[in-house]
């Protein structure tokens, strides 16, 4: 904390508190357990929702042994401090990235099943129509007529008219054949 922020508090055992925030002194007057606040890094920590257990900790382990003032021992343990910052963050980064992952596998695995459950609402109205649209496969004659008096083609308009009929039919059994085809693949999916 920086100067002038926060509060410090000396227990009778000698144990020094320093709170952030009057929320937090609050909260331990109140004799609060920290690992249920969920906004606490004791939860953060306690949840495995943050890097709890790793070796660049052990650097920050206060060391009790009177040293002499020697200015180049003051360079390297700055040095050694901004580099063991930097293998904490990226140990972090790497952590936070990986429950990230783990999370996404997990939704995934939730969507699949969910689609699964509920594939009736999903599926197609058309699903059901798969049987008769098989049945109602029209082939089709060309429309072209050749007169046979003549040697040459003509069109004859009531055959095509006729026929005109059949053409929309098979247009709309081939829409259907698709929708059947792509509920097909929703359901292996």
């Amino acid at each position: 904390m920086y100067p002038g922020k926060g509060i410090q508090f000396v227990r009778n055992d000698c144990k020094i508190f320093k709170f952030c925030r009057s929320k937090c002194h609050k909260n331990f007057k109140k004799k609060k357990n920290p690992r249920k606040a969920k906004w606490t890094k004791a939860f953060r920590k306690s949840a495995g929702k943050e890097l709890a257990v790793d070796p660049s900790y052990e650097f920050e382990k206060r060391r009790n042994e009177p040293v002499k003032y020697n200015r180049e021992l003051w360079q390297q343990t700055i040095e050694a401090m901004k580099k063991v910052e930097g293998i904490k963050q990226k140990r972090q980064a790497h952590f936070i990235r990986e429950r990230q992952h783990k999370a996404r596998a997990i939704e995934r695995m939730k969507d699949v099943k969910e689609v699964q459950r509920d594939l009736a609402l999903i599926k197609s109205p058309a699903a059901g129509l798969k049987r008769p649209a098989k049945e109602m496969d029209v082939e089709e004659d060309d429309d072209i007529i050749e007169d046979e008096d003549f040697g040459n083609t003509s069109l004859d308009l009531k055959t095509l008219n006729k026929k005109k009929a059949p053409t929309r039919a098979k247009a709309k059994v081939a829409k259907i054949i698709t929708e059947v085809e792509a509920d097909a693949e929703m359901e292996e999916i």
